[in-house]
This record gives C-alpha cells, sequence and structure tokens, in this order.
C-alpha cells in the first residue's frame, strides 16, 4: 500500500510516533530526514534546539496530524 506522505524513511506512523518519543531517536530521524529533503538551517535548527522546545512541538503535532509536519520550510 503507497502513501502519498510517509513518516521518518518510510515507516509507518506507530513506529515513527515511537521514535519520535524517544528523544534521542528523535533527533536523529528529524536531523536526517530534514538533510535529505535539502533543509540545511532546518537541520542545524533541529540539532541546536531537537532536546527540548522543537522535540516536543514536532512530537505533539506528529500525534495531533498523524504524519510529520514540517514547520520550518527553509
Amino acid at each position: 500500500m503507497a502513501k502519498s506522505r510517509s513518516d521518518y524513511f518510510g515507516l509507518n506512523y506507530l513506529l515513527s510516533v515511537i521514535l519520535a518519543i524517544i528523544p534521542v531517536t528523535s533527533l536523529i530521524c528529524g536531523f536526517v530526514t530534514r538533510l535529505l529533503e535539502g533543509k540545511i538551517v532546518a537541520a542545524l535548527i533541529r540539532i541546536v534546539f531537537g532536546w527540548n522546545i522543537v522535540w516536543i512541538i514536532d512530537l505533539v503535532l506528529m500525534i495531533l496530524s498523524k504524519h510529520i509536519l514540517r514547520l520550518l520550510n527553509i
């Protein structure tokens, strides 16, 4: 079953939420997915602020919207 929009590395929603709950994996997966999308500034912001505000925002938005929501289109 092909999805038009996928979460971390094409994984399903439940596995992506589990990875997002764990701070270390959320930081790594968020950084890598933003780099793969070509969003260098967003990846750097993720590394600098990833352990607090960005992690909580990503987690809440992922749970509410059922996919990874990209706030920064930089």
